[in-house]
């Protein structure tokens, strides 16, 4: 598909969800945006090659056409885009995807169901089959949700404790639900019947049936009115009013943030820590415009090497990060150590068809930065982010090395 063809299309600035057709009016890849007029344009921006990985350039040169559906908000885009790509299983959404880490939305099947974010390889872990009622995912950006239910907590209040609701029968532990009933994070009322609806209509609103939920609220409305139940009738009032009127401006930021992303100066390290072969894990983190974007790190744990080799360690954390379309291109990649290093990823960085530049921090005796290698110029103008990504990628891998040897007692 071509740029002349785009303005063929008179496209909203409102959120919504797009998709891109090929000849056969199937559907290729699916997306959310704050704007479908300016997110559906940037892929036909003169520099979609150096900015967007070589499948999303294939994919637009395939596609023929586009839809969308526009959406109240950006929450209710996400939500939608994340429904029909589960159903829907889009060839460019789908194609090389490392979507074991991918987080997804728990309703629990218990007396008062919790609602809670898991990540996909720990879901069978942590639950069996019949301790889940409701699954909505998977959902690619951890920190997106994150921010999303943030916002339908203000609509529908819920409990994500730890353990069973039932089983908080200590002091401690009622004195802590009790501070969160009284701060608005759980449910007022301790009545079941009450709170199984309010999980209804919270599925309800992750299946993308905004107005079904409304429609019960006003039926609600009405019957408490007519029993003379007025604060019950005004509560039912108040949260029509926050389904028709949702303010998501955090949502808006944050896909602000990750469709800007692309014009900064981002710089991607990383890094691979381990405990003589065993347990080992990689981590990306992001350094754009001088800033940690920490929302944008990145954890990886090691599965194809079991013993001491982190140039190939290196080489699988890479190759499962370039597989992830949907996160932006860096402008350079920083790894910790030498030339071997350095060559590893560019090797990887050579499969994929990409010509970034690749920085080593050489580090002395006592792990300090000694010396950088690569491209002097670019050296010159970005040492000090180029040594800041490097040390908050050891930094976050020698933390989340200890987090997974703890978790499995070692």
């Amino acid at each position: 598909m071509q740029r002349a063809q785009l303005e063929e299309y008179t496209l909203p600035d409102t959120p919504g969800v797009y998709f891109f057709l090929g000849p056969r009016k199937q559907i290729l890849y699916i997306g959310k945006a704050t704007s479908l007029r300016n997110r559906v344009r940037s892929y036909f921006a003169a520099d979609l090659i150096s900015k967007r990985s070589p499948l999303i350039t294939k994919m637009v040169a395939e596609a023929e056409s586009i839809e969308w559906t526009e959406t109240d908000s950006v929450l209710e885009a996400l939500i939608l885009e994340t429904n029909l790509i589960r159903s829907h299983k889009p060839t460019y959404n789908t194609r090389s995807k490392d979507d074991k880490s991918y987080n997804h939305l728990i309703i629990t099947n218990e007396e008062f169901p919790r609602v809670l974010v898991v990540r996909e390889h720990d879901i069978t872990e942590r639950f069996l089959e019949q301790d889940i009622k409701y699954q909505f995912g998977p959902f690619p950006n951890g920190h997106l949700l994150r921010e999303a239910l943030k916002i339908v907590r203000r609509l529908f209040k819920f409990y994500d404790t730890k353990e069973l609701v039932s089983t908080h029968t200590s002091r401690l532990a009622r004195g802590k639900l009790d501070f969160n009933r009284q701060i608005g994070l759980y449910p007022e009322q301790t009545d079941k019947t009450q709170y199984q609806r309010t999980i209804r209509h919270l599925r309800l609103f992750f299946q993308g049936k905004k107005k079904q939920v409304i429609k019960e609220l006003r039926q609600d409305m009405m019957r408490f009115a007519k029993q003379e139940a007025f604060e019950k009738a005004e509560q039912c009032k108040r949260q029509i009013f926050a389904l028709e009127h949702i303010q998501d401006i955090a949502l808006i930021k944050q896909d602000y943030a990750s469709s800007t992303l692309d014009s900064k100066m981002r710089i991607e390290a990383y890094d691979v820590a381990h405990m003589g072969g065993k347990n080992m894990v990689g981590v990306m983190t992001v350094v754009a415009d001088g800033t940690a974007q920490k929302h944008a790190y990145r954890k990886f744990r090691i599965k194809s090497i079991k013993t001491a080799n982190d140039p190939a360690a290196l080489q699988e954390v890479l190759r499962r990060r370039l597989m992830h379309d949907d996160w932006p291109l860096p402008s350079a990649i920083v790894v910790d150590g030498n030339q071997v290093q350095k060559r590893a990823a560019e090797a990887v960085l050579q499969e994929f068809q990409q010509s970034i530049p690749v920085v080593a921090v050489v580090k002395n005796d006592k792990h300090r930065p000694e010396r950088l290698e690569g491209n002097k110029d670019f050296i010159d103008q970005y040492q000090l982010e180029i040594l800041l990504a490097n040390s908050e990628a050891h930094r976050f891998a020698i933390n989340y090395h200890r987090q997974q040897s703890r978790r499995l007692g070692i």
